[in-house]
This record gives structure tokens, C-alpha cells and sequence, in this order.
């Protein structure tokens, strides 16, 4: 299953520790609180790029990535096509310990495909 572009963002807001009236203080009120969350939960779905832009730059992550989700460009690569492909979880600074766990746990959901338990 494919984040959508709400779902994202709110991954990577929590991942950098920073609630909805931080991002707004940090972008200079660029990005209002009441804004994002409406981004967040789907309730705005093609954000303007202006406020794509300045998540970028306050999340610390690709402003292409976020206007590819938002539907402005097509997407650079095909679903199918690995080589190149960025992490799922890249942007969220995982211990190692922590990409060990995922590692181990993408293993397990693989071999229960294999066997035929997936439903």
C-alpha cells in the first residue's frame, strides 16, 4: 500500500518531533496549522506548491517527491521499477537497530506470500 501525501507528511512531521503550530512558527506562518492538518487528513489533497516548497525545506526532504505525490508531475519511475527506488522509510532517521527490525519484518511478510497465507 502506497502512502498518500497526507499520510506522509504527517509520518515525517512526527518523526521530527514537531506539531502542527511548529511547522506554522518555523515557515514564518508560510504553512498555517489549520492548513497542514487539512493536508494531513486528506481533507486537501493538491496542496499548493508554494506550501509543498516550504515543508520541503522545514522536513528536510525532496520538494520533486512531494509535488510527484501532490499530482503536479507525472511519476519519474514506474511501480515496478526498483533499481534507484528510494527507502519507504528514508526520510525518517532510523537507528540501526531500527532498519534491522523493518529488514526482518519485510522477510517475514515475504515468506508468508511464499507459503500462501497472505489473504
Amino acid at each position: 500500500m502506497k502512502l498518500t501525501l497526507g499520510q506522509y507528511l504527517a509520518s515525517i512531521r512526527k518523526d521530527r518531533g514537531m506539531t502542527l503550530r511548529e511547522v506554522e512558527e518555523v515557515s514564518k506562518k508560510e504553512v498555517s496549522n489549520a492548513y497542514l492538518s487539512q493536508i494531513e487528513t486528506e481533507k486537501i489533497q493538491k496542496p499548493s506548491p508554494n506550501v509543498l516548497h516550504a515543508l520541503a525545506e522545514i522536513y528536510k526532504i525532496e520538494y520533486e517527491q512531494l509535488m510527484e505525490m501532490a499530482g503536479y508531475i507525472p511519476a519519474s519511475r514506474g511501480e515496478t521499477e526498483r533499481h534507484g527506488r528510494v527507502a519507504t522509510f528514508a526520510e525518517h532517521n532510523l537507528t540501526s537497530a531500527e532498519e534491522a527490525e523493518l529488514v526482518e519484518y519485510l522477510k517475514f511478510i515475504r515468506s508468508r506470500r511464499r507459503s500462501g497465507d497472505e489473504t
